[in-house]
């Protein structure tokens, strides 16, 4: 009788973290989603259970974590004890345009913040470790020591961001009531699509964390404040080269009632998703080619 056991072999990852497609079959694209988000939720976890397994270190880290992100709005106050409008801007417009920034990125670094470590594990090879496992790599990078800690950045934006909401006296229309989940969902995905762009690049220069963290912690605190104080350059720049203008500055002055920067039409304001869809592709593609191009450390 004929032995009807499967003898095939699961061959070993590649490079780019998939199977020879003439012995597996290459995942769908749903397929390949999911494993990925199961690997990043088995990865994320464990490390919070790591996190609060000493829970006093996590509430104090926890607290000095909400602390700094304080002083930020601190700066802010400390400007407007002198001024009564700045670029043209009351207190409670830029507390609401500050707050919408914060949870948008407080999310994406929640989410995807450890990607600056990539550089490091470029240089000493421990990236190696991470090609054999039998999970994505952007998974594992991105769930890698996992912070929970930066919750207090999302929740110092909410608050501040509550507090312009109850002060300006905004006419509240059902589009502009959906546009705020729209605004800080599309902000997230965008701010998300930089970091992963910026470990793109970290495979190419290495040590290049700062460079990364310039787009990404500089760019929250540029849309901190109102559009009205920099100039048309660099607002085209952040409008339709590095998008970020549409985190919140486009959705959000159409919710205060404001005009555009570069006279924008009024329908630009719904396009954060259609934007983060784009940028979520675009640098895909460059992590993608970044992985490709690993060589690793050759010791």
């Amino acid at each position: 009788m004929a032995d009807t056991t499967d003898t095939r072999r699961t061959p070993a990852p590649d490079r780019d973290g998939r199977r020879d497609a003439r012995e597996v079959p290459e995942l769908p694209p749903y397929g390949r989603l999911r494993e990925g988000l199961r690997a990043y939720g088995l990865i994320s976890a464990m490390w919070v259970r790591s996190t609060l397994a000493y829970r006093a270190s996590f509430a104090l880290t926890t607290v000095c974590n909400l602390a700094a992100t304080v002083l930020d709005f601190v700066s802010i106050l400390l400007m407007f004890s002198h001024v009564s409008v700045l670029g043209g801007y009351r207190l409670p417009e830029i507390a609401f345009l500050y707050g919408a920034s914060s949870i948008a990125f407080g999310f994406a670094d929640l989410l995807i913040g450890s990607m600056d470590r990539l550089g490091q594990r470029v240089r000493d090879g421990t990236l190696d470790t991470l090609l054999v496992r039998p999970a994505p790599v952007l998974a594992q990078v991105a769930a890698d020591r996992f912070a929970l800690r930066r919750i207090g950045r999302i929740f110092q934006g909410a608050v501040v961001f509550g507090y312009g909401v109850v002060v300006l006296d905004i006419s509240w229309t059902p589009l502009k009531l959906l546009l705020v989940p729209v605004m800080l969902a599309g902000g997230s995905l965008i701010f998300c699509s930089v970091f992963v762009a910026g470990g793109a690049f970290q495979f190419v220069a290495q040590d290049a964390s700062e460079v990364q963290n310039a787009f990404t912690y500089g760019g929250q605190t540029l849309l901190q404040y109102p559009p009205t104080l920099f100039g048309a350059e660099l607002l085209r720049g952040v409008t339709f080269v590095l998008p970020l203008a549409f985190v919140n500055w486009l959705p959000a002055l159409y919710i205060l009632g404001r005009p555009y920067p570069l006279g924008l039409p009024t329908w630009a304001a719904f396009t954060p998703p259609l934007v983060a869809a784009g940028c979520c592709a675009l640098a895909g593609a460059a992590w993608r080619a970044g992985l490709r191009s690993y060589r690793s450390t050759g010791s």
